[in-house]
């Protein structure tokens, strides 16, 4: 059995407003595994972003436990919240988010000097290699208005792993790019989970979600299936094409 990283004990999300209280999550029971990638699927509305946000502790649970390699964040001050996530955790969003007036390089290098116990210098080598590894040397040190939006969520999952975190939080990271840049940036998170990066993504595209070996089905704030395949390998378009007619005939079973 491979070691949980992050547990959710019958975690609950709701909101109030106007005196109306909304449940978006009920009683959620989940682990992620270390190396694993999973993704997370479901109609819209049915809490897929919000379960990213209480399992990486960018938002607040009502109920339940989140727990970190075992210890409980749910209780944790927000200084030390947010230390965990510059040390530990990594995201991509669907918007890059990049820092307008910093380079491609800089994004990518900033977030790197919070790492607890390695130099500057170390930062910017990690910085780097990860420019050369995501194919962006010829466009580190322009602005992100002089790129594209393939080559800024490329930039985006540099900077997301350049602490070396255990988990990397993606929330529909492709949903803004074309099927080129979609493919491209999905290549790269498959590149960086083979070599044992844990991932999870949140994502309403089959395509996407076939890159996983782990897919969650969530609907109404519950989990109500889970999909276990082999680890993806890049293949010809017959392995793919298998591929995704498992994963629509198991949502299709779902009534997706």
């Amino acid at each position: 059995m491979k070691p949980i990283i992050i547990q959710a004990e019958r975690l609950s999300k709701s909101y109030a407003a106007d005196g109306v209280q909304t449940h978006v999550l009920s009683n959620v029971d989940l682990a992620l595994y270390e190396g694993d990638f999973t993704a997370v699927m479901g109609p819209s509305g049915s809490g897929k972003s919000t379960l990213l946000y209480c399992l990486s502790g960018m938002d607040t649970v009502t109920a339940g436990d989140v727990l970190y390699r075992g210890s409980s964040i749910t209780s944790l001050r927000e200084q030390d919240m947010a230390e965990l996530r510059a040390q530990r955790f990594g995201f991509v969003f669907q918007q890059a988010h990049l820092v307008s007036n910093l380079t491609l390089f800089e994004n990518i290098a900033v977030p790197g000097y919070l790492k607890a116990g390695r130099s500057a210098a170390a930062t910017r080598a990690v910085a780097s290699a990860l420019v050369d590894r995501m194919d962006l040397a010829g466009d580190a040190h322009h602005l992100p208005s002089q790129t594209s939006g393939g080559q800024q969520q490329r930039c985006a999952v540099a900077r997301s792993v350049v602490n070396g975190p255990d988990v990397v939080f993606a929330d529909e990271p492709t949903g803004a790019l074309n099927r080129a840049n979609t493919l491209e940036v999905l290549s790269l998170l498959c590149e960086l989970n083979a070599a044992g990066q844990s991932i999870c993504m949140v994502t309403h595209d089959v395509q996407c979600a076939v890159r996983a070996n782990r897919i969650l089905y969530l609907e109404d704030g519950v989990i109500k299936g889970e999909l276990d395949l082999p680890a993806y390998l890049e293949g010809d378009a017959a392995y793919l094409k298998a591929r995704e007619a498992q994963v629509n005939a198991w949502l299709s079973s779902l009534s997706w």
